[in-house]
């Protein structure tokens, strides 16, 4: 499903409103739909007028009471996933202060208890060294000192045994020139001491064997209930239940195929050798 950014602020509307018409055209009162749907009236009322947001299965319910068709059902359907997907655009987060968004990524990463970061592109801020933080927010307008300073803080949340955390990182997101070769040697370094928590799995996808489907995007799974995709103009973060799954069934997909324990820490230590020569 593509979509543009201003299409998440209209969805939720349009959900509401379609189903409101196609309540009124097939002729049934709330009273009557919310009989067959098993919700009482004063929920549908909500979710007609907007003030509740349905999940996947109330949207459901309502286009079968309603016998809508195949093509309606699939539009509505539509709608209902964008409802319950946020896009978070970039020039925002810089307008509200970078170190807002660590706050945010603090609490995500608290109230989570299993973690998958997929990361084809970057090393992510939990396992950078200061210096590779530094060097990634070099783009981001402003004083940046307390936004690097929170970005390192977070890292504590690594020592937290009653979490996992699961990093796959492709071979260019752990060798792209962020930094001089030394200072990539020391994040590599970083890399293999972290890989040795017990709550940590550091995986490699190597670039040399054929993978089924292209690391398209970085994104980040918290639990089963939340996924986060970065682009380079923002970020979209979906709640859906369906789009979290496909999340981590690709996530899995590539577990399986990349390096880890001993496997990963002896290849990202030949790597940095190879940038101190």
């Amino acid at each position: 499903m593509t979509f543009q950014p201003e299409q998440l602020i209209r969805s939720a509307a349009d959900l509401a409103m379609s189903l409101r018409d196609l309540r009124k055209r097939a002729g049934l009162s709330q009273i009557r739909l919310a009989q067959r749907c098993a919700m009482s009236q004063t929920k549908l009322s909500n979710i007609e007028t907007g003030r509740v947001s349905p999940n996947l299965v109330d949207v459901e319910l309502i286009l079968r009471a309603l016998e809508a068709s195949p093509d309606v059902t699939a539009e509505v359907m539509s709608l209902a996933r964008l409802a319950h997907t946020e896009w978070q655009g970039k020039r925002a987060s810089w307008r509200r202060g970078l170190e807002k968004r660590q706050a945010e990524l603090a609490g995500l990463e608290s109230e989570a208890r299993i973690l998958r970061y997929f990361l084809p592109a970057m090393v992510t801020g939990l396992l950078a060294t200061p210096e590779y933080v530094r060097a990634s927010l070099s783009g981001s307008p402003g004083d940046k000192s307390v936004t690097i300073a929170r970005k390192l803080e977070r890292q504590a949340i690594l020592y937290d045994t009653s979490k996992s955390f699961t990093f796959l990182l492709a071979e260019q997101a752990v060798r792209w020139p962020v930094l001089h070769p030394a200072a990539i040697a020391v994040q590599l370094d970083r890399l293999v001491s972290l890989s040795r928590l017990p709550n940590v799995r550091i995986g490699l996808l190597l670039a040399g064997p054929a993978l089924s489907r292209g690391p398209m995007n970085t994104f980040t799974v918290y639990d089963q209930r939340l996924a986060t995709v970065e682009t380079f103009t923002g970020r979209i973060v979906f709640q859906d239940a369906r789009d979290i799954s496909e999340h981590v069934s690709i996530f899995d997909t590539y577990e399986r195929l990349a390096l880890f324990g001993e496997e990963s820490r002896n290849v990202l230590t030949q790597w940095a050798t190879l940038f101190r020569s």
